[in-house]
């Protein structure tokens, strides 16, 4: 039997194995239109939520006294799933993904503002250091004006702002529900874009194509278990195992070496993050102390 700390470690690993997978078919997908990807990623999503939802709210298992907060979780959300698509396709695997871990440095600044909290001296130190190690990434990017890295910042930008509305949602809402939505608007998005045309897949295409739904879904539930059984202190720092399994699949696949600059970058980047989750945490245990 494990403990709640030993299952909060395996479904963070779950989750990072199955988003991995799915970034890979992404990258893979580039002769399908993205427009057609999303539907693969929207309603294989949705397909997998159903196996998920109690039995006794299959009768209304959509009710929401929210619909506006999820309308703005899904905006963003949307934001950020295109602009990854687009940075998959474009650049580098460890790049996009060095990128995509400055997300918490974001949200802590849209916390400021939209949530009125407290930023120290500790967690703008984070900060500073984390947009260090963005610039340091995206430098070639800058200097070659490749207009592709603006993108992975645009998912930070996006993801920042989905993690503010999860936290305000998941007060009322079950995390499947507040999955069904967004896989729900990456459906009805997905259909505006047949115009531009969709490519018939073969079998096997059709089943890869698939996975990216499957992968998302299944990957973002695990990741909300995962906060759930344990302290995110503890399962967080495995997040960045994302970077080495990018190394790896960009390495054997498209024979794409990270540069030295990006790992750098990465380093800055990644203890810009934990130096934020440190902080958080001891703001959490320091608030419960004092309300003893």
């Amino acid at each position: 039997m494990l403990s709640k700390n030993q299952l909060g470690f395996l479904y963070m690993f779950m989750s990072i194995c199955t988003f991995s997978l799915m970034d890979v078919i992404v990258k893979w997908s580039v002769d399908f239109p993205i427009g057609q990807v999303l539907f693969f990623r929207g309603f294989f999503g949705i397909v997998f939520y159903f196996f998920v939802i109690p039995r006794d709210r299959f009768h209304n298992f959509y009710h929401t006294h929210r619909l506006g907060l999820h309308a703005l979780r899904c905006i963003s959300g949307l934001i950020a799933l295109v602009a990854i698509f687009i940075a998959l396709r474009k650049l580098p695997l460890a790049t996009v993904v060095s990128i995509s871990f400055a997300a918490p440095i974001f949200t802590t600044i849209f916390s400021i503002f939209l949530l009125n909290e407290k930023v120290g001296v500790y967690r703008w130190l984070a900060v500073l250091i984390g947009f260090i190690g963005i610039i340091i990434i995206t430098e070639p990017g800058i200097s070659e004006l490749n207009i592709y890295y603006i993108f992975p910042v645009i998912f930070c930008l996006g993801l920042s702002y989905v993690a503010i509305t999860i936290r305000q949602l998941s007060s009322t809402e079950p995390v499947w529900l507040i999955s069904f939505y967004f896989s729900l608007s990456i459906t009805l998005l997905s259909f505006l874009t047949i115009p531009q045309g969709w490519v018939m897949p073969s079998f096997y295409h059709f089943v890869l194509l698939s996975f990216i739904g499957i992968f998302g879904g299944a990957a973002n539930l695990w990741l909300s278990q995962s906060y759930k059984h344990s302290e995110v202190s503890l399962v967080t720092p495995l997040k960045y195992l994302a970077l080495v399994f990018a190394i790896f699949f960009g390495y054997f696949i498209w024979g794409e070496i990270p540069t030295i600059k990006t790992l750098a970058g990465a380093f800055l980047v990644i203890i810009s993050t934990l130096i934020i989750f440190r902080r958080e945490i001891y703001k959490k245990t320091h608030y419960s102390k004092s309300n003893k």
